[in-house]
C-alpha cells in the first residue's frame, strides 16, 4: 500500500531532504503536492522529477513560469490560500509541514481538518496555536508526529513508558557557533558568523535560532504542548556532539535516549514510515571514533532566549504567538542589517514583557498577537526607543 505524502516547503532544507527519503522508499511513498514559497524553478523540477499532480506557490508572482515549466494537467494553486487548498484536495495519507514560521499554521490546521496525519517540521505550529491544534487531532484522528530531531527523539523514547510514568525530558542542543564565545562578543556577531553551525545543515532562519538557542526555547513550548508535560519537566542539555537527539527519564530512574547521527533524513523517514522502521539513508554510527558525549547546562548569560520558553510555556494562551513572532521580526531585523545579533533576545523578550496575555484564544486572537507582536518589533526599532 503507497502513502501518499504531500510536503509543505519542498524546496527548502526539509523538503528536499524529504524527497531524498521518498527517493529511497519508493514505491511504498507517491508524492501527491507539493508546496512551496518563491523558488518556482525547483518546484517544477520536483513536479517532473516525482510525477506530482499538484502544487501550491505562495508567490503569485510567478504563475506564468510555473504553469509553463509544470508538465500539462499538472494542477496549480496559489498564493496563501493556495496551499490550504491544496492540503484540502490532495487526499494525502500524511502531510509533512516544512514551512518556516507561522506561515505555515493555516495548511497544517486543514491537514488536521481532514484527519490527515502530519509530520511536524514546523515547531511554530504548536508554539502559536497548539491549544486549538492538539484538540482538533484528538478530535479528527489525526496524529502529530514530530520531525524535529528532538522531539523526534522524544517521541521515540516515550514507546518505552506510559506518559504518567514520565518523570523528566531532556531537549539536547548543539549550542550552535557560539557556545564557547563569551555574551560580549556573541552580542556582536555577523550574520556569517550566526549561520557557521557546527553540526546541522538547516537553513538560514532556524540556524539562526539555534545561534541564539531561540529554537530550543521554542522547543521548550512545543514539547510542553505535544507530550502534555509541565515547563519544570523540560531540561534543555548542551551536547556539542549532537548525538543524543534527546532523552527520557522515567519515575523509576531509568533514562531512555535516541542516538544517531546529526541528520534530518532520518526522523523524516520515521514519520513517513511510523510505526515501521525501514533501512535508512544516514550514515551509522561509529563507536570507535565517538568515544566521548559531552553534556552541559547552557549559560543563561550566553543564551537569554531560553528562559523566554520557560516564560511563554508557563503563561500559557497567547504568549507563545508574542514570543514567535517578536523572535521571527527581529531575525528578519538581523538578517537585514538593521539590528546587531544581541538584539534579537532583548526585542523578544521586550514583547514578551508588554504582552497581556489571553488565557484561552480564538485563532484569529492567536494571529492578531501574532501580528501585534511584530508591529511591536518593528516600531521599536525604527524609533529606535528600545
Amino acid at each position: 500500500m503507497h502513502t501518499r505524502l504531500v510536503i509543505l516547503g519542498s524546496t527548502g532544507s526539509i523538503g528536499r531532504s524529504a524527497l531524498e527519503v521518498v527517493t529511497a522508499l519508493r514505491p511504498r511513498v507517491r508524492v501527491v503536492g507539493l508546496a512551496a514559497r518563491q523558488h518556482w524553478r525547483r518546484l517544477a523540477a520536483q513536479v517532473r522529477a516525482f510525477g506530482v499532480p499538484a502544487v501550491a506557490l505562495a508567490d503569485q508572482t510567478h504563475e506564468r513560469e510555473l504553469r509553463e515549466a509544470c508538465p500539462r494537467g499538472t494542477r496549480i494553486y496559489l498564493g496563501q490560500q493556495g496551499l490550504v487548498d491544496l492540503v484540502r484536495q490532495a487526499d494525502a495519507d500524511l502531510v509533512l509541514a516544512g514551512i518556516v514560521g507561522v506561515a505555515g499554521l493555516p495548511a497544517i490546521l486543514a491537514a488536521v481538518e481532514r484527519g490527515s496525519d502530519v509530520g511536524l517540521a514546523n515547531k511554530e505550529s504548536l508554539v502559536v496555536a497548539g491549544t486549538i491544534l492538539l484538540p482538533l487531532a484528538r478530535q479528527r484522528g489525526a496524529r502529530l508526529i514530530p520531525v524535529d530531531s528532538e522531539h523526534s527523539a522524544i517521541f521515540q523514547a516515550l514507546q518505552a513508558g506510559r506518559p504518567q510514568e514520565v518523570r523528566r525530558i531532556y531537549l539536547t542542543a548543539s549550542g550552535g557557533p557560539f557556545r564557547t564565545w563569551s555574551p560580549q562578543r556573541i552580542a556582536q556577531a555577523s550574520i556569517q558568523e550566526a549561520l557557521a553551525h557546527p553540526t546541522w545543515s538547516m537553513g538560514p532562519k532556524v540556524t539562526i535560532d539555534s545561534a541564539t538557542m531561540m529554537n530550543k526555547a521554542l522547543e521548550i513550548i512545543e514539547a510542553h504542548h505535544l507530550f502534555q508535560v509541565a515547563p519544570e519537566q523540560i531540561e534543555v542539555l548542551i551536547h556539542p556532539e549532537s548525538i543524543v537527539h534527546s532523552m527520557v527519564e522515567f519515575c523509576d530512574g531509568s533514562i531512555i535516549a535516541q542516538l544517531g547521527m546529526p541528520d534530518m533524513r532520518t526522523p523524516i523517514q520515521y514519520a513517513i514510515t511510523y510505526p515501521e522502521r525501514l533501512p535508512g539513508l544516514a550514515r551509522p554510527l561509529s563507536w570507535s571514533a565517538i568515544r566521548t558525549l559531552h553534556f552541559e547546562p547552557p549559560d543563561p548569560q550566553r543564551f537569554p532566549s531560553l528562559q523566554l520558553g520557560y516564560e511563554a510555556a508557563r503563561r500559557g494562551g497567547t504568549c507563545g504567538a508574542v514570543l514567535n513572532a517578536a523572535n521571527e521580526a527581529a531575525v528578519e531585523c538581523f538578517r537585514s542589517g538593521e539590528i546587531p545579533f544581541g538584539r534579537i533576545a532583548e526585542l523578544a523578550a521586550q514583547a514578551l514583557r508588554r504582552h497581556q496575555t489571553i488565557p484561552e484564544p480564538t485563532l484569529e486572537e492567536l494571529m492578531e498577537a501574532d501580528a501585534s507582536a511584530r508591529r511591536e518589533v518593528r516600531e521599536c526599532i525604527r524609533v529606535g526607543t528600545c
